[in-house]
């Protein structure tokens, strides 16, 4: 079965997502907390890169002051400036995918892998919202 034809299921089963064989379909209120759930948490992590970012623009007009410091003070600046970009960069990445996942949800082709075709699975999808992939085709993207 190819991508198209699953997402054509898709749309014609109410929008709901594909399952695998084995488990309950999703219902119209499992959909919806989870959709609830992606839209709260990418109203968390834009908080979170807001944050972030306004850290280290703290951080970084604090380092023109610090021209008396001794090496330990400014490595530490160096070290607090990185561990905030981190954070940013994670919670931009996590926005993005969060995104995505919501964009997939209105086109009605969340919960199909993007490798294989196949559903990605009720319950992968249930722990971890943002999956694009199924299990399978997970595992041999991490082998590669």
């Amino acid at each position: 079965m190819t991508v198209t034809q699953i997402t054509e299921t898709v749309a014609g089963v109410g929008g709901l997502p594909p399952y695998r064989t084995g488990e309950d379909p999703w219902t119209p209120d499992e959909v919806g907390e989870l959709q609830a759930e992606l839209e709260g948490d990418a109203a968390r992590l834009r908080r979170e890169i807001s944050t972030a970012e306004t850290g280290i623009a703290d951080l970084l007009r604090d380092s023109g002051e610090g021209a008396g410091d001794d090496q330990a003070d400014a490595g530490t600046k160096n070290f607090e400036r990185e561990h905030e970009m981190a954070i940013a960069n994670n919670a931009r990445e996590m926005l993005q995918q969060t995104e995505r996942a919501l964009a997939r949800l209105a086109a009605g082709t969340y919960g199909v892998c993007e490798s294989c075709g196949e559903p990605v699975g009720k319950y992968r999808l249930q722990a971890f919202p943002r999956a694009t992939l199924c299990m399978s085709c997970k595992q041999k993207q991490e082998r590669r």
